[in-house]
């Protein structure tokens, strides 16, 4: 809720003075109770919100409890607060060599040395986590319960960091073949291939799941493997531009290569998130100026949410119906 001072600029017609809005704006990211934004913010954008019910299958993945569930949630709160808090850049979000992980999560990984139930800095240098895109939350709400799901990760990738949403699935769409004629297993690449030599599958899964595979080292709880159940991962593709894709590496670089679509894109969710209705065309003029002025700042998450406080859709909008 607003505070005293705040209720007394607003009273007093104060807070329509630009020097006074930003200044409170400051003042308000500055406060702890911000962590609110990060919190929903975070929810809304990277679909976090479906981390707290989602259920893995116990007989595929034993070793899934409560406690790995609500580390997967903190290290991408802790994550996306040290980056509004230090106000970085927002490609930081998809290039950042860093993460905070307890014990419980460090044993998820693979990083050792790590003990208690505290949440600490750790630096990665193997290229694999780091940033949103090798975070076990992200990853799990991306997967099915039993297995790594490429075209729904691309999907994300798609519609949350590049505003790029895929057009719905056809009716009746096949299963995937998990075996061949022999029930030798497939991996979910080659049952992937398979199913995409459909012709009314091909047009959307050329965009998805290039995306999708260079994920695939990630299995449906987030943790680093080389192999599938029918054999070695396959983590390269070719794009539908004709840009490669090799494993989560490539695909921060793909991400960065397409910098401009995905700034829109964030500015895009989080102006949806402020004004709490969806954005249209009638917003893009507001989303493409404060790209434009957050710009000379490297995207600061100051600017933008500076930006958004200032754009016209957010003064003289009203919430939805």
């Amino acid at each position: 809720m607003p505070d005293d001072t705040l209720r007394d600029l607003a009273v007093r017609g104060r807070l329509r003075q630009p020097a006074v809005l930003e200044q409170q704006v400051r003042r308000m990211l500055a406060d702890p109770r911000a962590r609110a934004l990060t919190t929903s913010f975070a929810a809304q954008w990277l679909t976090l919100r479906k981390a707290s019910a989602w259920l893995p299958d116990p007989n595929m993945f034993p070793e899934f409890d409560e406690n790995l569930r609500r580390a997967f949630v903190e290290e991408t709160t802790r994550f996306l607060d040290d980056q509004r808090l230090a106000d970085r850049g927002i490609l930081d979000l998809i290039r950042a060599d860093y993460s905070f992980v307890n014990a419980r999560l460090a044993e998820h990984y693979g990083i050792p040395g790590i003990t208690g139930d505290r949440f600490r800095k750790v630096t990665f240098t193997d290229g694999a986590r780091g940033g949103v895109l090798g975070q076990g939350s992200v990853l799990m709400v991306t997967s099915y319960p039993d297995r790594t799901a490429p075209v729904v990760r691309g999907a994300w990738v798609l519609e949350n960091l590049l505003g790029m949403p895929p057009p719905p699935p056809p009716p009746n769409v096949p299963q995937l073949q998990a075996t061949d004629t022999a029930g030798k297993p497939r991996t979910m690449r080659a049952q992937m291939e398979l199913h995409r030599q459909n012709p009314a599958c091909a047009t959307c899964h050329v965009r998805m799941d290039p995306l999708g595979f260079s994920l695939e080292n990630f299995d449906a709880i987030g943790r680093w493997r080389t192999r599938d159940t029918g054999g070695p991962i396959d983590a390269a593709s070719i794009f539908a531009d004709g840009t490669p894709i090799d494993g989560v590496a490539g695909l921060r670089r793909f991400l960065l290569q397409h910098q401009d679509d995905y700034v829109e894109t964030f500015v895009a969710k989080m102006l949806t998130y402020a004004l709490g209705r969806h954005v249209d065309h009638r917003d893009m003029p507001a989303i493409r100026r404060i790209v434009r002025e957050a710009a000379p700042g490297e995207f600061r998450w100051t600017a933008i949410i500076l930006g958004i406080v200032q754009s016209a859709p957010f003064q003289m909008g009203t919430p939805a119906s």
